[in-house]
C-alpha cells in the first residue's frame, strides 16, 4: 500500500513538474528525445519530464536594429548607412530547427542585401528613393528568411552619411540651381513688364489726350516728393515739329 501511495506521489510531483504555461505570445517548440514532438500554447500544456525539453519563440514583431554600413554606390561613392527590420515569426518550428540564432541571422542576411542593393544604385537614388531602396530589401531580405519561418514586414533606413566633399559639392550644386532658378524669374519678370509696356503704350498712343494726361500725372508725381529739381515736359507736338525742322534745314543747305 505504501508502495503504490508513494508511485501516486511521484506520478502527481511529475505531473506538477510537467505543467508550463505559455503567454498568448509564445510559442513553445517541444523535442522528445532529441526530435521534433509538437508546438504548443498559448495557454496550459504538459511536458513530460526528463523526456522532452522545449524552445521559446516569440511571435511578437521585434525590431533589429543594424549597424552602421559601409557601401559603395553604383557612381562610386562610399557612404555610410543604418538601418532597421522588423521581424515576425510566422512557423516556430522552422526557425527553431532551421537556422541557429535566427536574430542574428537575419542581420547578417540584411548586411548583405544592404550592400548589393546599394551598389545597385547612384547617390542621387539613394537620397530621393530611399522608400525604394528599402521596398527592394524588404522583398531581397524576406526571399532569404522565408525558409527559417520569419516574415520581415519592414525595412527603413535611418540615416544616410556621404563624404564631406560630396556634402560641399552637393550645396555648390544647390545653390548653382537657385542661382539658376532666380535669374529665369527675373528674366520672365521682365518679359511680361516689357510686354505689359508694349500694351500701355499702344494704348496711349490710340489717344493723344491720354498722353497729356499721363505728363500731368507725372508732374503732379513729381512735385510731390518734394525735389529740389524742377522737370519740364514738352508736348510731343513740339517735339515733332522740332524734328521736322530740323530735317528740312538738313536739306536746304
Amino acid at each position: 500500500m505504501i508502495i503504490i501511495y508513494s508511485v501516486a506521489i511521484l506520478l502527481l510531483f511529475l505531473l506538477l513538474a510537467g505543467l508550463r504555461i505559455a503567454n498568448q505570445y509564445e510559442r513553445a517548440v517541444i523535442f522528445r528525445l532529441g526530435k521534433y514532438a509538437r508546438t504548443s500554447g498559448p495557454g496550459l500544456y504538459l511536458l513530460i519530464p526528463l523526456i522532452e525539453w522545449q524552445v521559446t519563440i516569440d511571435m511578437r514583431t521585434m525590431t533589429t536594429a543594424v549597424e552602421q554600413q559601409e557601401a559603395i554606390t553604383r557612381d562610386n561613392v562610399p557612404i555610410k548607412i543604418n538601418a532597421v527590420i522588423w521581424r515576425k515569426t510566422i512557423d516556430p518550428k522552422r526557425a527553431v530547427i532551421e537556422v541557429a540564432n535566427v536574430g542574428n541571422s537575419v542581420v547578417q542576411v540584411a548586411v548583405t542585401a544592404l550592400r548589393n542593393v546599394i551598389g545597385q544604385h547612384t547617390l542621387d537614388d539613394v537620397l530621393k528613393e530611399q522608400e525604394t531602396i528599402s521596398r527592394a530589401l524588404q522583398i531581397t531580405i524576406d526571399g532569404v528568411t522565408e525558409p527559417w519561418g520569419v516574415k520581415v514586414e519592414r525595412v527603413q533606413m535611418t540615416n544616410v552619411e556621404i563624404p564631406e566633399s560630396m556634402q560641399r559639392a552637393m550645396a555648390q550644386e544647390a545653390e548653382a540651381l537657385r542661382e539658376k532658378r532666380a535669374r529665369q524669374i527675373k528674366a520672365e519678370a521682365e518679359v511680361e513688364a516689357a510686354t505689359l509696356l508694349r500694351q500701355a503704350a499702344e494704348t496711349i498712343m490710340q489717344s493723344p489726350a491720354g498722353l497729356e494726361l499721363r505728363r500731368m500725372q507725372m508732374i503732379t508725381e513729381v512735385g510731390a516728393e518734394q525735389n529740389t529739381m524742377t522737370i519740364i515736359m514738352m508736348p510731343s507736338e513740339f517735339v515733332e515739329m522740332a524734328r521736322a525742322l530740323g530735317q528740312r534745314g538738313g536739306g536746304t543747305s
